[in-house]
């Protein structure tokens, strides 16, 4: 069986020197930027460690001056088959990113990781999987829309690989990305926050998601980023401070990997957004 594979960012140009999310607190980083840096390298290198202890291939890619969320690929694009849809994003600090990742998507495609790279057209906004969340067990993308993906979005990427997109609309400013509020799972579990979700969105996913595969988690676990997970397999690598989560998932034989994400989440994200699943394919 061969190692789902991520895509993680050299952590070396990470900082918090603008604010774009509610999360994000730049005095916070500049109280101590060395003692900062050093904590993020540290939290970045244990998260590389424990998805390879999971069982996970992680490949690297390089960082740029200037662009401290580049170490937040999962926002990068949508990749399904090989193919990758390169992201647009919505505010200017970040704009810059997606010519940098067209390369490294590029340099991806010369080594055999990747058969095909496109960009999102002009006129749209979608940050990757950060709004677009594959769910293996139903076999379509969950897509936020509203705070930083526009819903007209979730219809091109519906198209550009022939899947089926579930747009819901994204409500509370802290969960400003799908991948902070919901969280398939590959035994066919859904995590989620509902607060995130309009009275619509909710009742679309009970409408999908089967009764008792519907996991909601509690604001504390929520606010601890903690559905900004990665599965590999049975093992779930979360960011720690969410007790009530780690007990929900060992109850349905899940191991959670707890790791101390405290720099990365002063940005507003965690173990998800720190990587990008690059080999999932259709069953």
């Amino acid at each position: 069986m061969k190692k789902p594979r991520f895509l993680m960012t050299d952590p070396a140009h990470y900082e918090v020197t603008y604010s774009i999310n509610p999360w994000m607190q730049p005095d916070l980083w500049a109280a101590d930027v060395e003692g900062s840096r050093a904590a993020a390298h540290a939290a970045w290198q244990k998260l590389k460690e424990t998805l390879t202890q999971a069982g996970a291939e992680v490949v690297e890619a390089p960082g740029a001056a200037g662009l401290p969320d580049m170490v937040f690929p999962s926002n990068s694009a949508v990749v399904l088959d090989g193919r990758a849809l390169v992201s647009r994003f919505r505010h200017s600090e970040r704009q810059p990113e997606a010519e940098r990742f067209l390369d490294v998507f590029r340099g991806l495609g010369d080594r055999g990781l990747l058969s095909e790279v496109e960009q999102l057209p002009e006129g749209l906004t979608q940050e990757g999987e950060g709004d677009c969340v594959w769910d293996p067990a139903r076999q379509l993308f969950w897509a936020g829309h509203g705070p930083r993906s526009s819903r007209d979005a979730a219809d091109y990427v519906a198209r550009f690989f022939d899947a089926t997109v579930v747009p819901l609309e994204l409500v509370a400013p802290h969960y400003y990305h799908m991948d902070v509020c919901l969280m398939p799972l590959e035994g066919g579990e859904v995590l989620y926050f509902p607060p995130a979700f309009t009275s619509e969105g909710q009742a679309e996913l009970r409408s999908r998601v089967e009764p008792g595969q519907l996991i909601e988690v509690a604001e504390q676990d929520a606010q601890a980023l903690a559905i900004n997970a990665v599965n590999v397999g049975r093992n779930v690598v979360l960011a720690a401070g969410a007790p009530r989560l780690c007990e929900q998932l060992s109850e349905r034989g899940y191991t959670p990997l707890e790791v101390d994400l405290t720099p990365f989440i002063q940005s507003g994200g965690a173990s998800f957004c720190m990587t990008l699943r690059l080999d999932w394919e259709r069953g």
